[in-house]
């Protein structure tokens, strides 16, 4: 071991040729015309497919979990409880509350420090004791971008592996070879104190000849072929299988059954360790399929608390009308930093340049940007160099930024059948009162089934919405301030 280890000893860890363009974020993105901010951010340009709505064009939901990890810079404070189902009950529940306790390599324990994690994040606490237990155990987990998940796999995969053998023990499968770079960049860092370790990316065009690598990382597609057809992954051989990004894995034609194919190829002994965004029924029916005999860890619901946010409605007639009465509360606004949510990208694009001809400064987010376009919009948003940023449903989810105060529904949250979506009604306007502080919310009605769709909403959250007078801003100015 020593002599193998000698002979690449210094070298860094690092990825094998790739004819894909290595880090090009911008081949993920939506089939729509794209556009380009301008030097402000802001983007008032439409396109012949804006007419869709959120609902009908979905948002892809790779894009959107790229788009997360691309704009976090820190872990998100979540304020989730987390609910442990172990496969033994009788086993003793263990939970960290630092690195330290889990006895690590001393070379992932660096690893870990120079990432700059001084201590387990929640879903880490959990799920560590559970990934590095022996033997090891199975896992299923919920946890959304942020959350230090990928850390806590990557931290399962290094502790597994043996570098003095050189053939891969630990397969990670992720829905897009962009998503898969982002993992590998979690396994570069994490692994920098293994430099005999070697990783490669198992996507379309790379014709990898190599097979004294550890760690594979790629699509379910791809992945099949090296096990099965050209036989570069001994699937026998595999330690541990991570299936990343369940959620978005199987809204991905043909990924499904892939990585069902792939499981079934690996030994009975093989830690398979599955993570989700969310659980719904087809997550779990596919999660059930892939991990055998799993220790769960769910996110409890978290409360569906309003209690920091003030939430008013403004009565108008037409759109028009809702666009004056936004601007008449625009001074009020701009105090801080607010988002307008329009239902439509076609109405964010409008919205978005009226208020530019009025002489606001506004910036638009939308599904037609390119990721790294869109990231770049949050970005600047995040630093207050934008003060309102005009956005459809794309921006209704995961997306921290502390100083925004107030949040106007342009259009009230409706599902495709013209429902009431209070779920997306709880995550626009959770982007104000968050870490404490109080926010504002108001809701914009311009019809007799818009009024209906907000009284429905107030009787799901039984919370009243008070009605509000643009005329008179001294409130708002308050709660802004």
């Amino acid at each position: 071991m020593a002599g193998a280890a000698g002979r690449v000893r210094g070298r860094a860890l690092r990825r094998f040729p790739i004819t894909l363009p290595v880090g090009d974020l911008s081949n993920l993105h939506l089939k729509e015309e794209k556009i380009k901010p301008d030097a402000n951010g802001a983007v008032v340009k439409t396109n012949t497919n804006a007419e869709k709505t959120d609902e009908e064009e979905k948002e892809d939901r790779a894009a959107q979990s790229l788009l997360n990890k691309l704009i976090r810079s820190n872990l998100v404070d979540n304020t989730n409880q987390v609910e442990v189902l172990q496969r033994d009950p009788n086993s003793p529940l263990y939970s960290v509350k630092s690195f330290e306790e889990l006895r690590l390599k001393p070379q992932l324990l660096q690893g870990v420090y120079a990432m700059g994690f001084n201590r387990p994040s929640k879903i880490q606490e959990n799920a560590l004791p559970l990934m590095l237990a022996e033997p090891p155990q199975n896992l299923i987990a919920q946890s959304q971008s942020g959350t230090g998940k990928t850390a806590a796999f990557v931290l399962a995969m290094l502790s597994q592996v043996e570098p003095a053998n050189k053939y891969p023990q630990c397969l990670c499968l992720s829905p897009t070879y962009e998503l898969a770079l982002q993992t590998g960049k979690v396994i570069e860092q994490m692994g920098k104190f293994y430099p005999e370790l070697k990783l490669a990316y198992a996507v379309r065009g790379n014709k990898c000849e190599y097979v004294n690598v550890q760690i594979v990382i790629g699509t379910p597609g791809t992945v099949l072929d090296w096990c099965s057809k050209l036989k570069f992954i001994d699937p026998k051989k595999i330690k541990v299988f991570v299936l990343d990004e369940a959620d978005v894995m199987i809204a991905t034609q043909g990924h499904q059954d892939q990585s069902i194919r792939i499981q079934r190829m690996l030994p009975r002994n093989c830690q398979m360790l599955l993570f989700s965004a969310t659980f719904e029924d087809s997550v779990w029916k596919f999660a059930q399929k892939v991990v055998p005999d799993p220790n769960i860890i769910k996110l409890k619901r978290e409360e569906e608390t309003l209690d920091t946010i003030k939430q008013y409605y403004v009565l108008c007639s037409s759109r028009d009308e809702k666009f004056q009465a936004l601007c008449n509360l625009y001074g009020a606004i701009t105090i801080a930093q607010a988002m307008i949510f329009c239902h439509t990208r076609k109405t964010a694009s409008w919205l978005a340049a009226e208020l530019s001809k009025e002489g606001h400064q506004v910036a638009l987010l939308s599904g037609e940007m390119m990721v790294e376009q869109r990231a770049a919009v949050i970005e600047r948003f995040r630093e207050g160099k934008e003060k309102v940023l005009v956005t459809t449903n794309v921006c209704a989810r995961g997306i921290d930024v502390e100083q925004v105060s107030v949040v106007i529904n342009f259009d009230l949250p409706v599902d495709k059948d013209g429902n009431p979506d209070n779920e997306t009604y709880l995550h626009r306007i959770g982007r104000t009162g968050r870490f404490g502080k109080r926010g504002l919310a108001v809701n914009m009605v311009d019809s007799k089934h818009s009024m209906n769709i907000l009284n429905r909403i107030q009787e799901h959250f039984n919370k009243k919405i008070e009605r509000l007078d643009t005329d008179d801003l001294d409130e708002i100015e308050k709660i802004a301030n």
